[in-house]
């Protein structure tokens, strides 16, 4: 009985065995029959940079808009083309409608000039426009008057308390 299952085991086993072999031979063949690609030749180009106008937009001062770019170089197949481009909305214009500042709070007013300033550091510049490292802007201080004190809430409680238990 013993012999039997150890004939069988043997026998599963050589199948088991052959079956790898087989797979693997087969995997061989395929990985040969596959042709070598050359590798690709790097072309050597004499066009330059691609240089980026601004961007325009369809419609408005900010949204979607195109921009244009050109290149130089005596064989260059595209020395033009266009590209899609956004200018966010929420940026300061006044500074370039592709540069965004980072601004520090606002100053205190100047009285002889009744306004007030803040500076901003260049945060980010998109498509490489040309944009100043700091800007200053400036704004009107609004009214002048002293704010009057306030009394605590509590103690505005507290009286409004006392006056309802005289009444």
């Amino acid at each position: 009985m013993q012999s039997q299952q150890y004939l069988q085991q043997r026998r599963k086993f050589a199948a088991a065995f052959l079956a790898f072999i087989f797979i693997l031979a087969a995997v061989d063949t395929a990985e040969a029959g596959k042709k070598e690609k050359p590798e690709k030749k790097v072309k050597k180009s004499d066009c330059g940079e691609w240089q980026w106008s601004v961007c325009v937009p369809t419609s408005g001062d900010c949204g979607l808009g195109t921009r244009e770019g050109t290149r130089t170089g005596a064989e260059c197949k595209q020395t033009m083309k266009t590209q899609r481009c956004k200018i966010p909305c929420n940026w300061k214009k006044q500074f370039g409608a592709e540069c965004k500042y980072q601004f520090q709070a606002w100053g205190e007013c100047d009285l002889n000039t009744a306004l007030k300033t803040r500076t901003g550091s260049l945060k980010r510049a998109l498509h490489n426009a040309d944009c100043q490292k700091t800007v200053t802007i400036s704004k009107p201080c609004g009214k002048l008057t002293k704010p009057k004190p306030q009394e605590s809430k509590k103690k505005k409680k507290e009286g409004k308390k006392q006056e309802k238990m005289l009444d």
